[in-house]
């Protein structure tokens, strides 16, 4: 009997050759390839957006009541502009009425009365358009206003509700019916937009973190 061999009686058995065991990979973790992290995608910050390795933030909405005193400013604003026009109008129709009756009846003191009244519908004209335009700037920066545009809203409403309580006490005494349901329109409307920006979604909505 021979091992291995022949001429060594006492040698090992020859064994037959292997190829080498194939390196081993090391596992990877979720999240890595080859042993890099993969990186997370990237959206930005704030509402409406994502952050790294967070979800999608839903951007959050203006609360009705807001929305509804931002609607009744637009309106206010459009009641304003219609009376300034007029206003600005009549008093342009009042000058020349003056100056008519003055080359007909050449008095000074006439002349003077009749310019002083239409300088005053002019300017009251005016003053109706610039709350117009007041009413529409604070309407448009709901959206990214801050503390400012709350507290003057709330401003502007309560003196427009005090203003709509005058007209309606007015109303009432002497008014025709149309006058008093203009007044309660005024009054309810100033009330809406002074407590919209007070009630706790208002205030948060304005407290609120801009990006």
């Amino acid at each position: 009997m021979s091992f291995g061999d022949p001429n060594n009686p006492y040698g090992q058995p020859a064994q037959p050759s292997q190829p080498p065991p194939p390196p081993q990979q090391p596992p990877t973790a979720p999240g890595y390839t080859y042993g890099y992290p993969q990186q997370q995608p990237y959206a930005g910050y704030g509402y409406g957006y994502g952050y790294p390795g967070g979800a999608m933030m839903p951007a959050p909405s203006m609360p009705g009541l807001l929305m509804t005193a931002r609607v009744f400013l637009f309106i206010i604003s459009a009641t304003q502009i219609l009376a300034g026009l007029a206003w600005i109008y009549v008093g342009a129709f009042v000058s020349d009425v003056t100056d008519d009756a003055t080359s007909v009846v050449p008095l000074k003191s006439v002349g003077d009365a009749g310019h002083a009244v239409a300088g005053i519908l002019v300017f009251i004209g005016l003053v109706s358009l610039g709350f117009a335009a007041l009413s529409i700037t604070l309407g448009v920066k709901f959206g990214r206003g801050g503390q400012g545009i709350r507290v003057t809203t709330v401003v502007y409403g309560a003196l427009g509700t005090l203003v709509g309580f005058l007209f309606l006490i007015i109303a009432l005494d002497s008014g025709p019916a149309a006058a008093v349901l203009y007044a309660l329109l005024w009054v309810g409307f100033g009330a809406v937009i002074t407590a919209a920006p007070m009630v706790a979604s208002g205030t948060a909505w304005f407290a609120r973190p801009r990006h």
